[in-house]
């Protein structure tokens, strides 16, 4: 696991969380999303449309194989359900706190006003960006889309396969407190691919969540404190920072 990013020019950030805080509750920094449950994120998050608290009296399996609807035949007791979902969220979570990375210079980060494309090619870019999703409970569409960036470069079919199934039933499963929003369509592809896993089985999903981001959460990224305040501070001469 690559090391966290611990540099002093990440401390604008702290002044910019207080900007999210709240007499109920304070951004306190980076934490597992796990932390928050799927109601609290499904009431909070002004980007995603989740569905309602329906009540399943039986969990099923977590199926990777199986259709959108997890109309598969092995149903589990609700103590077997809630253990299973335990295990998942405390072994798949191959993505590091954060990237390594520099500190990003003014031209760099002024440059991503301009092109999110070129933010999310920038590691300090997704970094900064990865914490404004944090603060919109939505931090799992850009762990999903770094998953499926790190499916991509894998050539073992053994690994393929481990990783493709740890996305499915990470980001793809609707049992999941991090399911990613995905249209039904994109969903029967990626059923359809599943059953022969490949390096760009979520390519289609990954499209959707980036053109998400794109559209809905980079426009308030551009206008929310924490961006403001590294711009703001790394604009500042020497002899005043």
């Amino acid at each position: 696991m690559c090391p966290a990013v611990s540099s002093s020019w990440l401390a604008p950030w702290a002044a910019a969380f207080d900007t999210y805080s709240s007499a109920s509750q304070t951004y306190t920094g980076p934490v597992p999303a796990e932390r928050e449950s799927p109601m609290v994120r499904s009431e909070t998050s002004p980007s995603r449309a989740r569905r309602g608290p329906t009540q399943r009296p039986n969990a099923c399996c977590f199926c990777w194989c199986c259709c959108c609807s997890c109309s598969c035949l092995t149903v589990r007791n609700e103590d077997g359900g809630q253990a299973r979902r335990k295990s998942l969220e405390t072994k798949l979570e191959p993505i590091p706190n954060y990237e390594p990375c520099a500190k990003p210079t003014v031209d760099e980060m002024q440059l991503w006003a301009h092109s999110f494309d070129k933010m999310m090619k920038n590691p300090a870019g997704r970094n900064v960006f990865r914490e404004f999703l944090r603060t919109e409970y939505s931090e799992e569409n850009m762990l999903f889309w770094m998953a499926c960036e790190d499916l991509k470069k894998e050539i073992n079919k053994s690994a393929i396969e481990d990783k493709a199934r740890m996305i499915y039933e990470n980001y793809i499963s609707i049992l999941s407190p991090k399911e990613v929003s995905l249209d039904s369509r994109v969903r029967e592809v990626i059923n359809k691919k599943m059953q022969e896993p490949t390096p760009f089985t979520f390519e289609d999903a990954q499209l959707q969540i980036y053109t998400l981001m794109h559209r809905d959460s980079y426009p308030r990224f551009l206008n929310c404190a924490i961006y403001k305040s590294l711009l703001q501070e790394a604009s500042r001469p020497p002899s005043e920072s």
